[in-house]
């Protein structure tokens, strides 16, 4: 999803009102709540079943705040949490926005734009309110961003409906390398910011035992043990 790419220094636009990522908040971070999930937001959660917030192997959520949309991301790492909102399921083309762990222990919210494999920075960020947090060796921010921008190849607007790619991986020195897996997960169809949903996706090691192939294959040996010679 992400091979490295070089950190740009920071500084504020005047990009339709809304600044470059700042310094996180003093107030603490409060923490996810995932009971609002299918209700008041949308949620994606991937890993094992079950799992919330600070459990999953990612975790993201969606809610619409007026003119706005509000993010909550959280992964399994000491780099750097992303999603990407994209026009089909590959990487190339994307609108991603990464929350990233630097070595002075901020969390940052960057704007990136995929470029075939590789992720470049994107200066003008559409992000606004950010915060984050790293704890327990998990990466966790909350930013918004408005639904409606101008037309901007690598800014989408958020009222259409996109895949939503999700990825997380390690950060060297604040600046991002490659995902943590081969293959990351992406929503098994487009996302609307209007319709709240609570989609669990499992992580490779649970999915072993959820296809066809297997749980046929589970009936059969079940059936030989029980049928067998005595």
């Amino acid at each position: 999803f992400f091979v490295p790419v070089f950190y740009l220094v920071m500084i504020y636009s005047d990009y339709t009102g809304y600044p470059f990522p700042t310094a996180p908040p003093v107030d603490p971070f409060a923490k996810i709540r995932v009971d609002d999930c299918g209700k008041t937001k949308g949620c994606f959660r991937y890993g094992k079943p079950g799992c919330n917030a600070e459990t999953c192997d990612y975790f993201l959520s969606y809610r619409r705040i007026g003119a706005d949309v509000e993010f909550e991301l959280s992964a399994d790492t000491d780099g750097w949490v992303a999603v990407g909102f994209s026009s089909d399921k590959k990487m190339g083309g994307d609108d991603v926005m990464a929350c990233v762990h630097d070595d002075n222990g901020r969390v940052r919210i960057q704007h990136f734009y995929n470029v075939g494999q590789w992720a470049k920075e994107i200066q003008r960020n559409p992000a606004r309110d950010e915060e984050g947090v790293f704890e327990n060796n998990r990466v966790t921010c909350r930013f918004k961003r408005p639904v409606y921008v101008p037309r901007e190849e690598t800014i989408v607007d958020l009222h259409l409906s996109w895949y939503y790619l999700f990825a997380w991986g390690p950060a060297i020195q604040g600046s991002i390398t490659r995902h943590d897996i081969d293959s990351p997960p992406v929503s098994e169809r487009v996302v609307s910011i209007y319709k709240y949903e609570d989609i669990f996706m499992p992580s490779a090691a649970y999915q072993t035992f959820s296809s066809p192939f297997c749980l046929l294959l589970i009936v059969a040996l079940t059936f030989y043990l029980l049928m067998g010679t005595p």
